[in-house]
């Protein structure tokens, strides 16, 4: 790969120099430190000439104050430990609350402690800032376009996975122990590690502070974001399936006898077999094969032109939503998508939970791979299974309308979830019913599937 120019090269680091300030200031001080840092530039500023201002005096003040807590802050080192109690999974976009335990590890008290989880770098790299286009940035002005701040702040933006406010801790004597709630925000869906936890001690005069990195490496899934959706039914009814399903406890129109096993809770009493029962003197009941049942497939689109962003994101989270809502115990749902490979997750009736098929959208990835029509290819594999089809799409070109007039032809009933950027021109239907096809814009997502 060729490197970039020297002025993109120039720019990238100035604006990395100005994150790694910031950061540092953030750390280092205390808002009070800083708009006192702040106050001393301007005060140097109008302190130059000492016989026509007194702005100099503030400034020496000032400048006193910080070196003195500066030196303050270096003597102190916290010896703290810390352990936390996190859940199994979270929500994109949804706060939740955990337990952190805290131990002074120091042969004295200390007081005034704050923690603050370490989420992360989310500075872009230089390849990532200089491909990346802001949305709207053609419309601002030619000084901003050449420096790209506006991108840079939108790329952090981006990037910053998780939003974790300061938590206060109670006063610790030597050796104390003390268990805190805790709050945080995920930002993205996938897996979020948490690396450390940044323990902070201000000075007397509360200027600047100490800040220690505790290494506490954990992780959790967090799931895609879900909306309110509305009961959704296709039509299309039980489905002969070859060899069935061996599930005692499930609901079909047709049943053949399997075998006899013990017996499990949950298990119904007209299942029982009596006369086993009396042989053996322990419950046995009997299993039987269901070959009719309602099975739907969930078609998730994983083909971008471009990179990946709010579309892809919010494509998955319309995913999850469709999952929670047609998730049943009498019906099968198969999620069919193409990543690295081609995918086939079932989940119902016995098979998994749709809690399983979230753990998978939560790390799905766009396809760079393939092509859509390693999709179409997956999805009439399993055609003559489904009794009916949902499609949800990035996009709505002749692959895509390819596909569902296909499935139609088939007989397989389709409905069509189309994922757009806000304010799209309105796609052809391509002789589609307007009930089977619904236009979902990206900031209305929510609006969109409460119409259904």
């Amino acid at each position: 790969m060729s490197q970039p120019p020297l002025p993109a090269r120039l720019r990238y680091r100035s604006l990395r120099l100005i994150s790694s300030w910031q950061r540092w200031l953030d750390r280092r001080f205390t808002p009070v430190g800083q708009w006192l840092l702040g106050g001393l530039v301007c005060a140097g500023v109008l302190g130059v000439d000492t016989n026509q201002t007194v702005a100099y005096q503030a400034f020496t003040f000032g400048a006193a104050a910080v070196i003195v807590a500066a030196l303050a802050t270096r003597t102190r080192r916290q010896q703290i430990g810390v352990e936390r109690t996190l859940p199994r999974f979270a929500t994109a976009g949804e706060r939740f609350v955990y337990r952190i335990t805290v131990r002074n590890q120091a042969p004295r008290g200390v007081r005034n402690l704050t923690l603050t989880e370490d989420v992360g770098d989310p500075r872009p790299t230089i390849e990532e800032f200089l491909a990346a286009r802001e949305p709207g940035e053609e419309r601002r002005n030619r000084f901003d376009r050449a420096i790209g701040y506006f991108r840079w702040m939108w790329l952090i933006g981006r990037k910053q996975i998780a939003a974790a406010p300061e938590v206060a801790l109670p006063p610790l004597g030597p050796g104390a122990t003390c268990e805190v709630p805790a709050e945080l925000t995920p930002l993205r869906r996938g897996r979020l590690t948490l690396a450390g936890v940044s323990v902070a001690r201000p000075d007397a005069l509360g200027v600047a502070r100490t800040t220690v990195t505790v290494p506490a490496g954990q992780s959790l899934l967090v799931l895609p974001r879900r909306y309110p959706t509305p009961p959704l039914q296709l039509p299309g009814g039980r489905k002969y399936h070859q060899g069935g399903m061996a599930l005692a406890s499930s609901v079909g129109d047709s049943e053949e006898f399997v075998a006899l096993r013990e017996y499990r809770p949950g298990d119904p009493l007209r299942r029982i077999h009596w006369r086993g029962w009396a042989k053996m003197g322990t419950p046995i009941v009997k299993e039987y094969q269901n070959e009719f049942f309602v099975r739907h497939a969930l078609v998730l689109d994983t083909f971008l032109d471009t990179e990946p962003g709010d579309v892809f994101e919010e494509a998955v989270s319309v995913a999850a939503s469709l999952a929670c809502t047609m998730a049943t115990p009498e019906s099968l749902l198969d999620l069919l998508f193409v990543g690295s490979e081609a995918y086939c997750f079932t989940a119902g009736r016995g098979l998994g939970h749709t809690e399983r098929l979230l753990e998978v959208l939560a790390c799905v990835q766009a396809c760079s791979r393939a092509s859509f029509p390693t999709l179409h290819r997956l999805v009439l594999e399993h055609q003559a299974w489904v009794s009916g089809c949902i499609c949800v799409l990035v996009a709505w070109d002749d692959d895509r309308q390819k596909l569902v007039q296909t499935l139609r032809a088939l007989g397989v009933p389709t409905k069509v979830f189309l994922v757009t950027v806000s304010g799209a021109a309105t796609p052809d239907l391509g002789g589609m019913d307007p009930e089977h096809f619904h236009r979902l814009e990206v900031g209305r997502i929510a609006e969109g599937l409460a119409r259904l």
